[in-house]
């Protein structure tokens, strides 16, 4: 249970919170880099999490969210999705609008 309230305070924490490979300045793998260079890009202030350092914490994320991946982004405690789903919102501009709709830009 601990893991789970963890990600859970990380998640209600922080209004961008990154699950991620690496941290923000140093990402671990291209798709945590992909995600992390699309949220600097739209100049939002987020919260990145290095899931490497704790491997109770790589698993919990994905149960968590029953996602089978890493990153996963979370915005206002929303699950929004890893990677793929990321870029094409950002591209096609939904990503963006979650984020002003929010009041984060």
């Amino acid at each position: 249970m601990e893991i789970k309230d963890k990600i859970n305070n990380a998640i209600n924490e922080n209004d961008i919170c990154l699950f991620m490979k690496g941290t923000p300045d140093s990402p671990q793998c291209g798709f945590s880099m992909a995600v992390t260079n699309i949220l600097k890009h739209l100049n939002v202030k987020f919260k990145g999490i290095n899931v490497l350092e704790d491997e109770n914490l790589r698993q919990g994320i994905k149960e968590f969210s029953d996602w089978p991946t890493i990153p996963q982004l979370y915005i206002k405690g929303e699950f929004i999705g890893g990677c793929d789903i990321v870029k094409e919102m950002f591209e096609n501009g939904e990503l963006k609008k979650i984020f002003q709709d929010k009041n984060l830009i």
